[in-house]
């Protein structure tokens, strides 16, 4: 009997080892994803509204080249009609006015083509590919806005959760602090005042707990809707720790940064775009003060369905009319009278073969008095290119200013990274000689619990000043051309 009990018993924790394996295989699977910031960028850029938006003009861009292209093809017109004539109209047989219905059917085609028109056409494809180009930099410059934002709002998740861990550790400490209080309490070592102080602390480190946890769950739904995630509930990040690189890009001058940031920022390539494109406008408007000539060629043909005269016979009523007189005899001369046989209308398509017309040539245009509309165009052609060499000077400058200002945000970030991490240094040692002295008594709860405070508030200000001067460093890297994004 001992026998089959082993096996049984074997089996049996088989298949509860299988299950354990299976629901521990499945609880991992059901795991929410953690997304990394290279994943919440690439998601972002995918899916974010302002992007999809300017897209959209970047293909509106396309087909107006697909425009300027068409534009040099000829246009071909094709045109038929077919009416119907009812009443008293003429008879174009006989000439004679009859209450008849006619039918008349007609065609062309017509084509025409610009020979020569100022080199508006040419430089209408060349303003078109600068306009393609300046929409495309305006789809990336979308995306490195995009991009910025996420890496804020991501380093601001990692600031939240690092805080987290900061008030939960100790909001435990105190917790324990509280136990050993009451413990001192209950054998009359310390007054009872120190516990009431010590439950007020655990108190508010349950606030700030709270507090640091409403304030990363907006975080996550802040970046979550910047990424325009559907599922944004079960958002989370991975808990990375970024450290603290000293950045080559903080060894270079300011002048330095700026001078690549000139040759590689995308606004300055949209503002040089639309000089070249407000420079195209000025030469297709000036182009307007030539002559035109163009090339047409049309074809007509017409039919019609109306009686047509298929012969002759003689008049049987008046056989004969008379035409004159001969002067030498006096004879009447007459001529024979012929009545018009008429037989049904030709054939459609031969009526078609025998009515076409071809016709063809050249028509010259010369502009000589418009009412100053040329000149008016011309003129405000040439604002625009000055708004847009006003416009790249003023991002030039607005970009100095911006590269000047990242790399003295970045340096003073670094400053108060490290001035925070000696504050930090003397607030934990602060801390430490409070204990002691509150185990000896020498000081009360109220002043170790103001010693705690600081060193939390240490603690936290180390935390912000550390992701600050990583994010005033991606933006100065990001100035001197090194992506903190992959371009798709």
């Amino acid at each position: 009997m001992l026998k089959n009990f082993v096996p049984a018993i074997t089996n049996r924790l088989r298949k509860a080892l299988l299950i354990t394996l299976c629901l521990v295989g499945f609880s991992a699977f059901a795991q929410p994803k953690k997304w990394t910031l290279q994943e919440c960028i690439d998601y972002a850029i995918k899916n974010n509204i302002s992007i999809k938006n300017t897209t959209l003009d970047e293909e509106t861009a396309a087909v107006s080249k697909k425009d300027a292209w068409g534009s040099f093809l000829p246009t071909i017109n094709g045109q038929a009609s077919h009416s119907w004539n009812i009443g008293l109209n003429q008879n174009i047989t006989t000439g004679l006015l009859e209450n008849q219905t006619t039918q008349f059917t007609s065609a062309g085609l017509n084509v025409g083509l610009d020979i020569y028109n100022g080199l508006q056409k040419i430089n209408q494809l060349r303003r078109a590919n600068l306009a393609l180009i300046s929409a495309k930099y305006q789809v990336l410059k979308m995306q490195e806005d995009i991009a910025l934002n996420v890496a804020n709002a991501y380093l601001q998740i990692l600031f939240n959760k690092e805080n987290l861990k900061v008030q939960q550790q100790q909001l435990a400490y105190d917790t324990q602090q509280l136990e050993r209080v009451q413990q001192l309490v209950d054998a009359g070592s310390v007054p009872k005042g120190d516990l009431l102080d010590v439950k007020a602390t655990v108190a508010t480190d349950n606030q700030r707990k709270i507090a640091a946890e409403n304030t990363l769950l907006l975080s996550k739904l802040s970046l979550a809707q910047l990424m325009q995630l559907e599922n944004f509930q079960d958002f989370d990040t991975v808990d990375s720790d970024y450290p603290i690189d000293q950045s080559g890009v903080l060894l270079e001058q300011p002048s330095a940064i700026f001078d690549k940031a000139k040759e590689q920022r995308t606004e300055l390539k949209i503002a040089r775009a639309n000089v070249a494109v407000a420079e195209k406008d000025v030469k297709i408007a000036r182009g307007a003060y030539q002559p035109t000539l163009q090339g047409f060629y049309s074809f007509n043909t017409r039919a019609a369905y109306a009686d047509r005269i298929v012969g002759v016979i003689p008049d049987p009523d008046t056989p004969f009319s008379p035409i004159g007189v001969l002067p030498s005899t006096g004879e009447i001369v007459v001529q024979q009278n012929f009545r018009p046989v008429l037989g049904s209308a030709s054939s459609l398509w031969k009526q078609f073969d025998d009515n076409k017309g071809h016709s063809f040539g050249v028509s010259l245009n010369i502009p000589v008095l418009n009412g100053f509309r040329v000149r008016n165009n011309v003129q405000r052609a040439k604002i625009s290119l000055e708004r847009s060499k006003i416009t790249l000077q003023q991002q030039e400058l607005t970009l100095e200013t911006n590269v000047y200002t990242a790399y003295t945000d970045a340096q003073g970030a670094l400053k108060a990274y490290e001035a925070a991490q000696t504050t930090l240094e003397a607030r934990e040692g602060s801390f430490n000689y409070a204990k002691e002295r509150y185990e000896v008594g020498l000081i009360n709860i109220f002043d170790l619990n103001q010693a705690q405070t600081l060193f939390v508030n240490a603690q936290s200000e180390v935390l912000r000043t550390k992701y600050d001067f990583i994010f005033r460093v991606k933006i100065l890297e990001f100035y001197f051309g090194i992506p903190f994004f992959q371009k798709q």
